[in-house]
């Protein structure tokens, strides 16, 4: 797109915002990339309903330096840095009603569908102290798990090579905590976090693996063939297949082959109709149980060689192998 037709895109996603209650009278700023080194961000005090194109300011991503007398948001130090630490197109930050109301009562989001799991995941939550974010180091570790982010008493963050999708799990994000919401009115312990704290202690003294050796795939395998809720619904289902996993740029690969829910063989090669790959900050984060391999895959920080439709047939057997993975312990990097 052209600078011009970018400011229109600003200007319709604001209105949209707007229209859906996600961002009411001043609150929220949008931005996006541009390819000559400068972003275009909504002014400071313009409301994202009725945004004209004088509220739209070029600025330079280096030194923040803004075209023009307009002010750009208070929040450009917030934009700068997730523009400098990740690849990311457009920036969509506002102040939804729910979301802020669900997240200022409960620590994590209580999905109510399938596609809540599939498309957002564990959502971060980011405590904020300020009105404007000044704590920048805890929003981009958090990106690194999620293309969207709760801060806290303040909004959402979310990130994206376009508009479109930023939007979209924004809204669904707000669809998400209206069910959580009126789940509560009939059952009101649905958010109650259960065993999370029995679950941690459990893990304490396991052994911890470097991050895709040998012995770190072969721990999973392990756990994958003794755990019986896997191997019943891959009997269900017939869960013969062969998945593997590859970590770019390291030459490692790994491929389970699967038969009616059990790994009947740990490979050390890509020959399969689905390997998912990613770098090993990602691969980091699913393995700390930060980031759903699903929802990663979704949203691009993982990529998929193979029909995601195909592979989720298998959903819920392959969403327990994904969770599964968190419990084997690894060394993180940090």
């Amino acid at each position: 797109m052209s600078e011009q037709e970018l400011r229109a895109e600003i200007i319709r996603v604001g209105a949209r915002l707007y229209q859906a209650g996600l961002a009411v009278a001043n609150s929220g700023n949008l931005s996006c990339r541009l390819d000559d080194g400068c972003i275009l961000i909504t002014a400071t005090g313009t409301s994202l309903g009725c945004l004209k194109e004088t509220d739209i300011v070029k600025v330079n991503l280096a030194d923040g330096s803004a075209e023009g007398e307009i002010k750009p948001s208070s929040e450009l130090p917030l934009h700068r840095a997730i523009y400098r630490d990740f690849t990311a197109k457009v920036i969509v930050h506002c102040h939804p009603p729910l979301i802020n109301g669900y997240f200022a009562v409960a620590k994590s989001l209580k999905a109510m569908s399938f596609e809540t799991k599939f498309y957002l995941g564990e959502i971060p939550v980011i405590p904020q102290e300020t009105p404007t974010v000044t704590s920048l180091e805890p929003v981009i570790a958090a990106l690194k798990s999620n293309n969207l982010i709760v801060l806290k008493n303040h909004g959402t963050v979310a990130v994206s090579d376009n508009f479109q999708e930023a939007l979209n799990v924004t809204e669904a994000l707000e669809e998400a905590v209206k069910s959580a919401a009126l789940a509560r009115l009939w059952d009101k312990e649905v958010l109650d976090t259960l065993d999370a704290a029995l679950k941690d202690d459990l893990k304490r003294g396991q052994p911890v693996y470097e991050m895709f050796s040998r012995e770190h795939i072969q721990a999973i395998v392990d756990l994958v063939n003794r755990d019986e809720f896997i191997v019943r619904k891959g009997a269900e289902l017939d869960l013969t297949v062969k998945l593997a996993v590859k970590l770019d740029g390291s030459g490692r690969v790994f491929k389970f082959n699967f038969v009616k829910g059990r790994i009947v063989e740990l490979g050390e090669d890509g020959d399969a109709p689905f390997v998912i790959s990613a770098p090993a900050p990602v691969w980091e984060q699913v393995f700390l149980g930060k980031l759903d391999s699903f929802v990663a895959v979704t949203q691009g920080k993982m990529k998929l060689s193979g029909q995601l439709g195909q592979l989720s047939k298998w959903y819920v057997p392959f969403n327990r192998l994904f969770a599964l993975f968190k419990e084997v312990r690894i060394n993180p990097s940090i």
